[in-house]
C-alpha cells in the first residue's frame, strides 16, 4: 500500500443563475400547531417512530412532518434521505431512502421538478449532477463531510501528473470538483467491482484511506491510497468490539467497509449501509446485532428487522444531524439551500457518476 499525504484546501462553491426563491416564490411560515387534523394526520407516521420518540414529545415533531409532508405536493418536491437521518426524517417525511449508491441511482429516476436531499453537501450536489434542469435544495448548506473535505480537484490533477497512466476511482463522498477530475466512482458497495473493471494492475482509490485498505485485501491489484478518513467510523477500534464479544459471544458484529482494517478483522460481516440492513433482514429473530457505523441507522431499520436486537455503540455523524425537520420545512417554504454546481465541472463530474451508475453488474 502507498499512502499520499492529504490536503486542508476549501472547495470553491459556485452561484449560479436566479434562486429557487425567485423562480419559485416564497411561501409564509405556516401554523405550527398541534390541532386535531395534524394530530389525526400524523398519527399512522408516529407509530413507526413511537419506539424512538417519547409520545410527549411528539406534539413537537408532528405539525413540521404535517407541513413538510403537504408542502413538498404544493413544490412538486421529493425528498431524499440518507440511512443515517433521525428516525422522524427517515419514516416520517423521506420519500426515498438508501446509501449513497441508492440515492444516486433514485435520483435519475425522479418525476418531481424539486430535489430536497436530506444528507450531506457531497449527496445533492451528486443529485444536481445527475439532474441538471432540476432544482436541488439541501436543508442546510454547513452539512458536509470529514472525507470530502480532505482533498480537491487539484490535488486530484496532482496526483494524476505524479501516476501518469494510472486510474483514478473516486468515492462517491467528494465534491463535484473532485469527481470531475476522476476516471470514475464508486461507493462503499461497489468499489471492489469498480477497481476490477479497469485492465491496470494500479489504481488510484481516493480519499477514504480505509476503504482502500479494505478493498486492497479484496483484489490483486496495487492500490494507492490518501489518507482521508470519516470521523464517525475511524473513531471505532478492534478493541472496544472485541469487548462487546467478550461480554456476550452471541452479538453479531457488522461493521462498515470506512472503518479501520482492524475493525473489520473482528467483524462477522462487512459492507455498505444497504449491505449492512439485508444483512440484519436476514438474521433469526432474537439475534443481537451490533451496527458499527452512524447511530442513528440501528433505529431506522429495526422495522425492517424484525425481531432482532441491535447494539448502538452511538457514534452520531455531526454533519448528517444539521438536518432537522426546521430546516426542511424552511426548505420547502424559503426554497434554499439550492445546490448550484459550476456546468463545466458538472459536465466532468456526471460522467465519472455516470460511469459508476451504469457499470454492469458481474
Amino acid at each position: 500500500m502507498t499512502a499520499i499525504r492529504q490536503s486542508t484546501h476549501d472547495d470553491a462553491r459556485h452561484v449560479i443563475g436566479a434562486s429557487a426563491a425567485e423562480r419559485f416564490g416564497v411561501l409564509p411560515m405556516p401554523d405550527l400547531s398541534y390541532t386535531e387534523e395534524v394530530a389525526r394526520e400524523t398519527a399512522p407516521l408516529y407509530e413507526k417512530v413511537r419506539h424512538h420518540i417519547p409520545a410527549i414529545e411528539w406534539p413537537a415533531h408532528a405539525p413540521y412532518v404535517f407541513w413538510i409532508n403537504k408542502l413538498k405536493k404544493e413544490r412538486n418536491a421529493v425528498i431524499l434521505a440518507h440511512n443515517y437521518q433521525t428516525p422522524e426524517i427517515y419514516h416520517c417525511v423521506a420519500d426515498i431512502v438508501g446509501d449513497s449508491l441508492q440515492l444516486a441511482r433514485e435520483a435519475t429516476m425522479v418525476d418531481e421538478e424539486v430535489i430536497v436531499q436530506c444528507g450531506v453537501h457531497f449527496m445533492a450536489e451528486t443529485s444536481k449532477l445527475l439532474n441538471p434542469e432540476k432544482t436541488v435544495l439541501i436543508p442546510d448548506m454547513k452539512a458536509g463531510c470529514s472525507l470530502s473535505e480532505s482533498i480537491t480537484g487539484a490535488d486530484v490533477r496532482l496526483l494524476r501528473e505524479a501516476n501518469p497512466g494510472v486510474p483514478i476511482v473516486t468515492y462517491v463522498n467528494t465534491s463535484a470538483d473532485v469527481k470531475a477530475e476522476s476516471d470514475i466512482c464508486c461507493t462503499s458497495s461497489n468499489a471492489v467491482r469498480v477497481v476490477e473493471s479497469f485492465a491496470s494492475d494500479t489504481v488510484l482509490l481516493i480519499p477514504d484511506e480505509f476503504l482502500a485498505q479494505n478493498v486492497a485485501r479484496q483484489t490483486s491489484k496495487k492500490i494507492l491510497t490518501w489518507k482521508g478518513h470519516c470521523e464517525v467510523h475511524e473513531r471505532f477500534t478492534a478493541e472496544e468490539l472485541l469487548a462487546y464479544k467478550q461480554a456476550d459471544p452471541a452479538i453479531q458484529i457488522i461493521a462498515h467497509p470506512e472503518c479501520p482494517p482492524s475493525v473489520v478483522d473482528v467483524a462477522d460481516y462487512t459492507g455498505s449501509t444497504a449491505g449492512m440492513i439485508e444483512y440484519a433482514k436476514n438474521r433469526q429473530p432474537g439475534a443481537k446485532v451490533l451496527l458499527v457505523t452512524e447511530c442513528s441507522m440501528a433505529s431506522n431499520i429495526e422495522q425492517q428487522a424484525k425481531g432482532v436486537t441491535f447494539i448502538k455503540p452511538c457514534n452520531l455523524c455531526p454533519h448528517m444531524k444539521r438536518i432537522t425537520l426546521p430546516k426542511i420545512l424552511d426548505s420547502l417554504l424559503l426554497m434554499r439551500e439550492e445546490v448550484l454546481v459550476d456546468p463545466m465541472v458538472a459536465a466532468k463530474a456526471r460522467q465519472a457518476v455516470e460511469r459508476m451508475v451504469n457499470l454492469k453488474s458481474n
